[in-house]
């Protein structure tokens, strides 16, 4: 099979894996926001959407980087791939345990909140998120071998067996009853089931191609550490941008400007995988070609043919979202999400349509953040992220007071278009690649059609 076809029919297994999931989501997010919204506010999901929002930052901080170093360290060759990834592996599980730990503590000293469902939610949701980490770990070997298809139908299953859950939990366990911590805990223990499943089917197929022991090798994990480290601190960097509107929403608006804000981003977190799933697919393929004598050249071929497709993918998405956002969220999630502007309320329609915009430039950034990990220059990324997060953190402290959620996705767009004009100058230094505009100009037509 060609490497062409590779990464497409890999990226291709990867997208419908997502859309299957997606469908599954909808009923999830539905269930949840009607469940807990059944009283009439908002605030309900508001807390269900901070328990996440929150573990996030800790799941990023355990990932350091090291599912994207991984399958660029075992595409280049020089040490056996189940050295790398053995190491890996146990480096991963000792972060995730720790930085899970860490998040639980400190969920039961946050003032905001203290009397609320969250705290015991982060108990329950941690071990989720953990399994998902090792499980995201135990994918970079199916990467590499674009194996893919195994860890998306993982994935998929996951999602369905959280799906049901919930709604056993809601319809069955605590059917006609309002919402209460004991229900609160049920919904994020159906993503402990649902993880714990796609962590065993994965593990089955890994098992075929790499040990699953996790190994300890100091030299290399002190080498590892230091490679990831840039890459790692950027992604930090990069969840925090792209997160922290919606923990500084619930401190400094509550909960019901934390709920709104909240459909939306599930909405593009489902979406904006695409374009990580094809530049992880293309990532083996762009580092092995970095290092062949004649490798920048082709590289630079590869990288403009890659953002034709990035553009092709996000521009059509983003009008969709924008015109279709009132009917979007009426159908994920209740209708007292959706705006009543006769009455001065702005719903979670009007953020989706806000963030749509800063998730098409997002879909163009990630072809620069790959660039850079490929050609080995985290270092770049890092600083680009670095003021990426000193300019959102610093916006937002003055729109979030003013406007709330729609000030908070309208930092988000401007920290998008930075990131963009940033990566774009960087990776141009070390790359050769040119624009087809005359494409781009007839997906922009396509599109607008």
């Amino acid at each position: 099979m060609s490497i062409a076809r590779k990464i497409f029919s890999n990226t291709v297994a990867q997208i419908m894996g997502r859309a299957v999931m997606a469908g599954l989501s909808i009923v999830i997010l539905k269930t949840v926001a009607t469940f807990l919204t059944a009283d009439g506010s908002v605030g309900g999901y508001g807390q269900y959407s901070t328990v996440y929002e929150f573990l996030a930052f800790f799941g990023i901080i355990a990932d350091l980087g090291l599912f994207t170093i991984s399958v660029r360290e075992m595409s280049k060759g020089d040490r056996e791939r189940s050295f790398i990834f053995t190491n890996i592996l146990g480096m991963r599980v000792v972060l995730a345990a720790v930085c899970m730990t860490f998040g639980v503590l400190l969920a039961f000293v946050i003032p905001r909140y203290q009397g609320t469902f969250v705290p015991m939610g982060v108990v329950v949701a941690s071990v989720a998120v953990f399994l998902a980490i090792v499980q995201g770990t135990l994918s970079s070997a199916l990467q590499v071998e674009h194996k893919m298809q195994h860890s998306s139908m993982a994935l998929v299953l996951s999602k369905l067996v959280n799906m049901l859950w919930m709604l056993v939990t809601v319809y069955v366990l605590f059917k006609g009853e309002a919402p209460s911590q004991a229900a609160f805990n049920q919904l994020m223990f159906a993503g402990v089931l649902g993880n714990l499943f796609a962590l065993l089917y994965t593990a089955y197929f890994v098992a075929k191609i790499v040990p699953l022991r996790p190994a300890f090798d100091r030299e290399y994990l002190r080498e590892i550490v230091f490679t990831a480290a840039p890459y790692g601190f950027a992604l930090i960097l990069n969840m925090v941008y792209f997160r922290i509107d919606g923990i500084m929403l619930s401190m400094m608006r509550g909960f019901d400007e934390a709920a709104y804000y909240g459909p939306p981003m599930r909405i593009l977190e489902i979406l904006s995988v695409i374009p990580v799933y094809f530049m992880n697919s293309m990532l083996p393929v762009l580092t092995s070609t970095l290092r062949e004598g004649e490798g920048r050249a082709r590289a630079g071929k590869m990288l403009g043919l890659a953002f034709d497709v990035l553009y092709g993918l996000g521009l059509p998405t983003m009008i969709g979202l924008v015109f279709l956002a009132y009917p979007l969220i009426f159908l994920v999630a209740d209708p007292d999400f959706l705006s009543r502007l006769d009455q001065g309320v702005y719903g979670s329609d009007i953020a989706l349509q806000i963030l749509a915009v800063a998730m098409f430039f997002s879909y163009l950034n990630s072809l620069f953040n790959y660039t850079l990990i490929a050609a080995g220059k985290q270092n770049a990324l890092l600083w680009i992220n670095g003021l990426a997060c000193i300019l959102n953190i610093s916006t937002n402290f003055w729109a979030i007071p003013h406007f709330g959620f729609r000030g908070a996705a309208v930092v988000t767009v401007l920290t998008e278009i930075f990131v963009l004009l940033a990566g774009l100058y960087w990776s141009r230094k070390f790359l050769p690649f040119h624009f087809n505009w005359a494409r781009l100009f007839k997906l922009t037509i396509s599109a607008g059609a």
